[in-house]
């Protein structure tokens, strides 16, 4: 796919070298030859083994668990790279961790959204590349190029190719406008899950938008963190007389008591994209992941050519 290997390095950080590695083979490059580690005090060094000089970087790194270590790499490397004379450097984040606080919904509360993307900036990245941020305005919050790519084309494939859904569902009012995407593309009707959260992570289910009795349904978010909503919305279904329930999601956080959540719950098949590694001892046998490498690897193609993005679509 790239034309010109002389002017473009790809290099990853710790937090999702298998994904890093299955974009690398698609562009037909190599992952650049770098080496992090850690001082006894837990400090972060990074060694560039190659010249970067006049090239054009991409660092793949998602600011997934353990989020701070993750984001310090990316950001010690992106300083690096700048330090060597790189031409331009692109953060690849396909996971962008932090989104959730994007504004101030209590008094005293950080934004921490804008504050990694001050830190980004303020190191030195002359632009970023992620997808499926949990809030699309995040994009404003950056001086720099924001490419934000989507995800749920992905597993609209996936579960068009299945062919029996028969309902999607969107798991609160935030991601109405996601799953209503979804479902005018099956060709299914849209429910909504109306729930209030007490506190973080806690979520109670209210009631239920729309008609679900007798039909699988396809629950579609942007992430699983706690798992706490999705498995309380998918009781919800069941109770309501679904007679299935898929999920899918771009990003698997799966923290906390999420996996024994997800294993005694009433999903019946959760789908993920590869944005988040998850590693086999979290693997269970409802769990399928897709790659998220073809998108990526055209979107840096398509960065590094100078052509627009909007053709990863058409």
């Amino acid at each position: 796919m790239i034309t010109n290997l002389k002017e473009i390095k790809l290099f990853t950080g710790n937090a999702n070298r298998p994904l890093a590695e299955k974009i690398a083979k698609k562009l037909g490059v190599r992952l650049g030859d770098i080496e992090l580690n850690t001082f006894s005090d837990g400090e972060i060094n990074c060694n560039i083994k190659e010249s970067v000089r006049g090239r054009d970087v991409f660092i793949i790194q998602s600011t997934a668990q353990p989020v701070n270590d993750s984001l310090m790499e990316l950001l010690i490397m992106i300083d690096a790279m700048q330090r060597a004379s790189a031409g331009r450097v692109t953060a690849v984040m396909p996971y962008f961790g932090y989104a959730r606080q994007d504004r101030k919904a209590r008094a005293r509360d950080p934004i921490t959204a804008k504050l990694v993307a001050n830190l980004l900036v303020g190191a030195g990245a002359d632009r970023v590349l992620t997808m499926d941020l949990h809030a699309d305005q995040i994009q404003g919050f950056f001086d720099i190029p924001v490419d934000n790519l989507h995800g749920a084309p992905i597993l609209m494939d996936y579960f068009a190719a299945k062919g029996d859904v028969e309902c999607v569902v969107s798991p609160d009012v935030g991601s109405v406008k996601r799953a209503r995407k979804v479902a005018e593309t099956l060709g299914v009707p849209l429910a909504i899950i109306d729930k209030r959260r007490p506190k973080a992570n806690v979520m109670e289910v209210m009631s239920i938008i729309g008609d679900v009795n007798g039909k699988k349904c396809l629950m579609i978010d942007d992430m699983i963190d706690t798992a706490g909503t999705i498995c309380q919305g998918a009781q919800a279904l069941k109770e309501a007389g679904a007679t299935g329930v898929y999920a899918g999601c771009t990003h698997g956080v799966l923290s906390g008591p999420a996996i024994e959540r997800l294993e005694k719950s009433a999903i019946d098949q959760l789908v993920f994209l590869d944005t988040i590694h998850i590693p086999a001892d979290k693997m269970l046998k409802k769990f399928k992941v897709l790659s998220t490498a073809d998108i990526f690897s055209r979107a840096i193609d398509t960065i590094y050519m100078d052509k627009p993005m909007s053709r990863l679509y058409d």
